[in-house]
C-alpha cells in the first residue's frame, strides 16, 4: 500500500512540475556560471528552474531571462563573459554592489536586445569595451561612479536610440569622440537628452561638431575635467538645454555671444576656468535660477544690468570676476533671490540693499572688496563684509565684520507625532517610531536650482515625492528619512537617505533590488528644483541569515509534501470552480452593460473603444473599501478616491452617489468620450465599473489637483507667469484636439478651472466629459441643446439661443485665462470677472492698468512679458458674439507667440523636461521637443515615430 501511494505521489509531482514553465537550458547554465563567479548571490538561487521558481532579481518571458536586476545585495566578484549567453536580455542592473570589480567583458556586445545597462556605484575598472556600440537597442547607459579608464569609445555614437548617457565619476581620459566620416562619434546622438561626463580626466577641446540644432539635449554636464580652449559657439544652437555645467576645467577665450539664445537654461555653471573677454550678457535667459561665473578673468566691468532682470534667479555667484563700481540696490529685489556672492572683486562706494529686497534672501557675501559705507536697512540675515574698508576702523563690532560661521543645514526628518522608541544598537527608528534595518544611501543632486540649504520645505517635498513613488510602484516602504544636506567640493548637493521597511524589521532581497532599480534607472523623479541626480546606494546586509533560510526551506518543503496529497485530491473540484468563476468574469467583461436599462433616461448601451471593465470588488480592494483615508475629493456627483490597481498604476476612482447630479447619461457620455480620445492634455480613462447599480469611473491619477486649487493656494503649488502660460497652452491644445482633430469633433461644454488638472510635471490636462457633445456631420455649425454648464463660464449667446458651437468652449476658456491672471473666481462677491476686467483695463497704462486685479503670485511687472497680448486674447475669447471669437487653434498660435515673447519654448514641459522622457507612470508621454511620442516596451522607454495628436 505504501509503495502504491509513493508511486502515485511521484506521478502527481511529475504532472504538477511538468505544467510549470521550464527555463531555457542555456539561460540556466549562464545563471549558474554567474553564481560560480559571484559571492553573496540571492539565497533562493537554487533548483533548475529560475523562471518558474522566482529567483530574486530574475524576470522571464516565454521561459527566457529578459531582466537581471541585483542592486545593493552585496555581490562580490567579476562580470563573467558568460553574460553573452542571455540572448533575450533587455535589462541588466548590478548597481551599488561595491565589491563587483574587473572589466566589462567585450562579449557584452552580443546582447543585441539590451535596452538598459546600469552599473552605477560598483568598482568596475579597465576600459569601456568598443563592443558596447553594438547594442543597437540600448536606450539607457549608466556606468557612473566606477573606476573606468581610457577613452570614451567612439562606437557609442552608433547607439541611435540612446537617450541617457552617464559616464561621470570615473577616470576616463582623452578627448570627446566625434565622427569623421569613417568612425562614429557622440555628435551622432541627436536623440540623446543627457550627456553626463563630469568628474573624469577628459581633456582637449570641446569639439564644435559635438553640438547642433538637431539635438534635443537637456543636460550637458562636463564639470571637473581638464578641457581646454574655448566654449564652442555651436552650444547656442541646442535650444532645448536646461542645465549647463562646464565649471572646474581650463576653458579659455570668450563666452559665446549667442549663449543667451538658450532661454530654457535654468542652471549655468562656468566657474573656475580662465575665461576672458567681456562678461557674458545673459539678458533674455528668463528662467535662469542658478548662475556661477566665479573665478574667471573677464574684462573689468561695472555690475551688469542683466543681474536685476532675471526674475527667476535664486543664486548669483560672481566671486573674482573683476567687477567694480557700486552695487545697484535693484540687484537684491529679484523675488526668488536667496544667495549673492561677489567676493574678491573691486566693488566700492555704499552698500545699500534697498527697501524692496527679496524676502527669500538669506546670504550676501561681499568679502574682500572696497565698500566704505553700509546703509542701515532692516535686512537681518547673513551679510559678510570682512576685508572691506568699512570693517577696517578700530572698534568695528558690526556682525558683518565678523568671521562668518560655516553655514551647514542641520535638517533631519523628524518623528510623526508618535512616541519615541529606543532601538537595538544595530537598528534605527523610522519617522513612524518603528525599529528596523533601513536601506541607506546618498542622493546626489548635480545642479539644484536653489542654494538656501536651510529651507526645510525643499526636503519635505523630497520626502513626499519619494514616498509617492514607492507607493505608486507598490514597494513595501514604511517611511523615508533625510539628513545632513551639504554641498561637496564640486558644488553637488548630497543628502543622506534612509528607506524603512513596512511590515517587517528588514527588507527582502527582492524588495531591495526593486528599490535600487527604481533609483538607478531614474524611474523616480524628484521635484523639478532638485535637478539632475543620481543615487549611490549601500550594500544591504540585513537579509535573513542563510541558516535560517535553510531551516525555513526544510519546514516549507515538509509542509508542501503533506499539502500535495490534499492538493491532488481537491484539484479537480477546485479547477471546475475556478473555470466557472473565470467564465462568469469573461461574460461580465464582454458584456458589462447586460443590466443597462435605456428606459431610465440614460440612452442606449455605451459604445466603448478600449476602456477596461473593473469589478466592484476590485475597486473596493484598491481603495480599502472606499475608506476615508483613500478619499481625495468630493463634489455633487459623489466622491473621488485614490487607489492602486493590480498592475501597480495609481488611479483616481470617481464613485457617483445615489441621486447625484451625475446621472446615467453623463456616466455614459464620459466613458464613451474618454475611451475614444487620447491626447497628452486630456485626462485618460483607465476603465469603469457598472455593477450593483454603481456608476464608477477610473482615471489616471493626476497628483497636483485642479487649476482652481493651485490658484487659490490650496494645492501648495506656486504658479508664476511662466507656469501659467504653460497651463494655458496645455489646456488650449487639449481643447483644439477635441474641436478639430477628434472624429467626430467634440464640444466639452464645461471648461472651467476645476476641470483642468495639473500633473506632476505641472502640465495641464482637461477633464470631466460628462456634459460633452459630439458634433456630427450635419451639425457642423451648431447644435440645439438644453443649456448646460457652470455659471460664470457659460457663453451668453449659447445661454440665450440654446445653440451650442465650439465657440462656447472658447468663451469658457477665455474666462479661465482671466482666472490665470487674477486668481479670482469668475463670479466673486457679485462681481463678474469678465465685466470687471473689461471696465478696468486701460491699454495706455502699464499692465493695462490692471495692477489691483493681477494675482501677486505671478511675479513683478517687469517679468510678466506678453501680459498685454494675453489680456487681449482673453478678451477676444469672451466676445459676446461667437462669430467674433477666435478658434481654439488660433488661440494656441497666439499663446505660442506670447510664450516666445516671455522667453519660453512653446513645446517645453512646465518643469524640467527630463522628468517627462526618462520614465513616468505608464502611458504615452510626449517628447517635449519634437513630434515624437514615447512608447513603453516592458519597463523601457523607446522613441518611436507616431502621428502627433
Amino acid at each position: 500500500m505504501d509503495q502504491r501511494i509513493h508511486a502515485w505521489l511521484l506521478v502527481a509531482l511529475f504532472q504538477i512540475t511538468s505544467i510549470a514553465a521550464v527555463t531555457n537550458s542555456v539561460d540556466v547554465s549562464a545563471l549558474y556560471s554567474l553564481k560560480l563567479v559571484w559571492q553573496n548571490t540571492p539565497t533562493n538561487w537554487v533548483g533548475s528552474d529560475p523562471c518558474g521558481n522566482g529567483w530574486v532579481g530574475i524576470s522571464c518571458s516565454d521561459s527566457r531571462v529578459i531582466s537581471i536586476t541585483l542592486s545593493s545585495i552585496g555581490l562580490k566578484g567579476q562580470l563573467s563573459g558568460d553574460i553573452q549567453s542571455f540572448s533575450e536580455l533587455q535589462t541588466l542592473d548590478l548597481s551599488y554592489n561595491k565589491n563587483l570589480t574587473g572589466p566589462i567583458p567585450p562579449s557584452i556586445g552580443n546582447l543585441k536586445k539590451l535596452t538598459y545597462l546600469t552599473l552605477i556605484g560598483c568598482s568596475f575598472s579597465g576600459q569601456i569595451p568598443d563592443t558596447i556600440g553594438s547594442l543597437q537597442e540600448l536606450t539607457f547607459l549608466a556606468l557612473n561612479s566606477n573606476s573606468f579608464i581610457g577613452k570614451i569609445p567612439s562606437s557609442i555614437g552608433n547607439l541611435s536610440k540612446l537617450y541617457w548617457l552617464d559616464l561621470s565619476d570615473n577616470k576616463l581620459t582623452g578627448p570627446i569622440p566625434v565622427s569623421d566620416g569613417s568612425t562614429p562619434g557622440l555628435d551622432m546622438l541627436v536623440h540623446t537628452l543627457h550627456f553626463h561626463f563630469g568628474k573624469n580626466q577628459l581633456s582637449g577641446t570641446i569639439p564644435p561638431q559635438l553640438f547642433s540644432s538637431d539635438m534635443v539635449l537637456i543636460h550637458v554636464l562636463f564639470d571637473s575635467n581638464s578641457f581646454t580652449e574655448s566654449i564652442p559657439s555651436t552650444l547656442g544652437l541646442v535650444k532645448t538645454l536646461e542645465v549647463i555645467r562646464f565649471d572646474r576645467n581650463s576653458l579659455s577665450g570668450t563666452v559665446p555671444s549667442n549663449l543667451n539664445n538658450l532661454t530654457s537654461v535654468g542652471e549655468l555653471h562656468l566657474s573656475n576656468n580662465i575665461l576672458s573677454g567681456p562678461m557674458p550678457d545673459l539678458t533674455g535667459m528668463n528662467v535662469l535660477n542658478y548662475v556661477d561665473l566665479s573665478n574667471n578673468s573677464f574684462d573689468t566691468t561695472d555690475v551688469p544690468s542683466w543681474f536685476s532682470t532675471l526674475g527667476s534667479l535664486t543664486t548669483l555667484m560672481m566671486d573674482d570676476t573683476r567687477l567694480h563700481g557700486a552695487i545697484p540696490p535693484a540687484l537684491f529685489s529679484n523675488p526668488q533671490l536667496q544667495t549673492v556672492s561677489l567676493r574678491n572683486n573691486r566693488l566700492n562706494g555704499t552698500f545699500d540693499i534697498g527697501a524692496d529686497f527679496s524676502n527669500q534672501l538669506q546670504f550676501i557675501d561681499l568679502q574682500n572688496n572696497l565698500i566704505e559705507v553700509v546703509e542701515n536697512r532692516v535686512y537681518r540675515n547673513e551679510l559678510i563684509l570682512l576685508s572691506n574698508p568699512v570693517c577696517e576702523g578700530t572698534g568695528t563690532t558690526s556682525n558683518y565684520c565678523m568671521q562668518p560661521n560655516q553655514s551647514i543645514s542641520s535638517y533631519s526628518t523628524g518623528s510623526r507625532n508618535c512616541a519615541p522608541v529606543v532601538c537595538p544598537s544595530d537598528q534605527s527608528a523610522s519617522p513612524n517610531c518603528k525599529c528596523s534595518y533601513p536601506y541607506k544611501g546618498t542622493l546626489v543632486f548635480r545642479a539644484p536650482s536653489f542654494s538656501d540649504l536651510g529651507n526645510s520645505s525643499y526636503y519635505m517635498d523630497l520626502e513626499s515625492s519619494l514616498m509617492h513613488s514607492f507607493q505608486t510602484y507598490q514597494l513595501l516602504v514604511d517611511s523615508v528619512s533625510l539628513s545632513n544636506p551639504r554641498k561637496d567640493s564640486n558644488d553637488y548637493l548630497e543628502i543622506n537617505l534612509e528607506v524603512f521597511p513596512s511590515g517587517y524589521d528588514h527588507f527582502s532581497q527582492s524588495e531591495i533590488t526593486k528599490i535600487g532599480l527604481m533609483l538607478s534607472k531614474q524611474t523616480y523623479k524628484p521635484p523639478h528644483y532638485f535637478g539632475p541626480y543620481y543615487f549611490n546606494g549601500s550594500n544591504y546586509r540585513y537579509f535573513l541569515e542563510s541558516s535560517k533560510s535553510v531551516s525555513l526551506g526544510i519546514i516549507i518543503g515538509a509542509a508542501i509534501g503533506g499539502f500535495l496529497v490534499v492538493l491532488v485530491l481537491i484539484s479537480a473540484g477546485f479547477y471546475a470552480y475556478r473555470q466557472k468563476k473565470r467564465a462568469d468574469r469573461v461574460i461580465k467583461q464582454n458584456n458589462p452593460f447586460a443590466s443597462w436599462d435605456p428606459s431610465k433616461g440614460s440612452g442606449s448601451i455605451p459604445q466603448l473603444k478600449g476602456a477596461r471593465w473593473f469589478s466592484f470588488e476590485e475597486l473596493k480592494k484598491c481603495t480599502s473599501d472606499f475608506s476615508e483615508a483613500s478619499e481625495i475629493g468630493e463634489g455633487g456627483y459623489g466622491k473621488v478616491y485614490r487607489g492602486t490597481i493590480a498592475s501597480g498604476q495609481l488611479v483616481a476612482i470617481k464613485r457617483a452617489q445615489q441621486g447625484s447630479m451625475q446621472g446615467g447619461l453623463e456616466f455614459k457620455t464620459e466613458i464613451e468620450m474618454l475611451s475614444r480620445v487620447h491626447h497628452k492634455n486630456l485626462v485618460s480613462l483607465v476603465g469603469f465599473c457598472f455593477e450593483h447599480g454603481e456608476h464608477i469611473l477610473v482615471y489616471e491619477y493626476i497628483p497636483n489637483g485642479t487649476l482652481r486649487e493651485s490658484l487659490s493656494g490650496k494645492s501648495g503649488i506656486r504658479l508664476d507667469w511662466m507656469r501659467r502660460l504653460q497651463v494655458a497652452i496645455g489646456s488650449a491644445r487639449g481643447l483644439t484636439y477635441l474641436h478639430e482633430l477628434a472624429d467626430p469633433p467634440i464640444i466639452h461644454r464645461d471648461i472651467k478651472s476645476n476641470n483642468i488638472l495639473i500633473d506632476d510635471q505641472l502640465n495641464a490636462k482637461v477633464s470631466d466629459f460628462g456634459l460633452s457633445k459630439l458634433m456630427n456631420d450635419n451639425e457642423k455649425s451648431y447644435v440645439t441643446t438644453q443649456v448646460k454648464g457652470t455659471m460664470g463660464y457659460l457663453d451668453p449667446e449659447y445661454y440665450m439661443t440654446q445653440q451650442l458651437t465650439e465657440k462656447s468652449d472658447v468663451y469658457s476658456f477665455g474666462v479661465v485665462m482671466l482666472e490665470l491672471i487674477t486668481a479670482r473666481k469668475p463670479i466673486e462677491r457679485g462681481t463678474y470677472i469678465v465685466r470687471k476686467v473689461r471696465v478696468t483695463m486701460d491699454k495706455t497704462r502699464d499692465l493695462y492698468g490692471l495692477h489691483e486685479l493681477i494675482d501677486p503670485t505671478i511675479g513683478s511687472g517687469s517679468i510678466i512679458k506678453g501680459f498685454g497680448k494675453f489680456v487681449d486674447l482673453a478678451m477676444k475669447c469672451v466676445e459676446d458674439s461667437a462669430a467674433n471669437r477666435p478658434t481654439m487653434s488660433r488661440v494656441v498660435k497666439e499663446i505660442e507667440s506670447i510664450m516666445h515673447l516671455a522667453g519660453l519654448h512653446p513645446n517645453a514641459e512646465s518643469t524640467s523636461t527630463s522628468g517627462t522622457f526618462e520614465g513616468q507612470s505608464k502611458g504615452t508621454p510626449y517628447h517635449p521637443y519634437s513630434n515624437e511620442f514615447v512608447e513603453y516596451s516592458g519597463d523601457h522607454l523607446l522613441p518611436s515615430k507616431v502621428e502627433p495628436h
